[in-house]
C-alpha cells in the first residue's frame, strides 16, 4: 500500500522560505517520478515541480530559481525547498508519485492528503 505524508506547511511573510518534506511508503523513489502540485483556493491543481527516478529535476516556470525539489532514498522521501515565497505560493501542496521512473505530466498515481502553505504579511 502506497502512502505519502506531507509535511512542513505553514504561515511565512513574503520573501521567506519553507521546506515541505514528503515522507513515501510503499513505493521505491528511484524506480518512480515523484511531483509537487499545489491548489490555490478556487484554482486548479496545478503542477509545480518534479524529479523523476533518475534524479532529473523540473520546475514550472513561476517558481524556477526560487524552488528545489530533491530527494533522499535512504530516507525515502522528498522535499520542496521554497525560497522568495510570494503571496502568489499560497495553496495546499501535494505531493504525487507517478508510477513511472520518467515525468510526464498528467500521470499522478498516488497522491498525499496536501500541506497548507500561506504566504501573507
Amino acid at each position: 500500500q502506497v502512502q505519502l505524508q506531507e509535511s512542513g506547511g505553514g504561515l511565512v511573510q513574503p520573501g521567506g522560505s519553507l521546506r515541505l518534506s514528503c515522507a513515501a511508503s510503499g513505493i521505491i523513489l528511484s524506480a518512480n517520478a515523484m511531483a509537487w502540485y499545489r491548489q490555490a483556493p478556487g484554482k486548479q491543481r496545478e503542477w509545480v515541480a518534479a524529479i523523476s527516478g533518475g534524479g532529473n529535476s523540473l520546475y514550472t516556470d513561476s517558481v524556477k530559481g526560487r524552488f528545489t525539489i530533491s530527494r533522499d532514498n535512504l530516507k525515502n522521501t522528498v522535499y520542496l525547498q521554497m525560497n522568495s515565497l510570494k503571496p502568489d505560493d499560497t495553496a495546499v501542496y501535494y505531493c504525487a508519485a507517478h508510477g513511472t521512473r520518467s515525468f510526464v505530466l498528467g500521470t499522478a498515481r498516488y497522491w498525499g492528503q496536501g500541506t497548507q502553505v500561506a504566504v501573507s504579511s
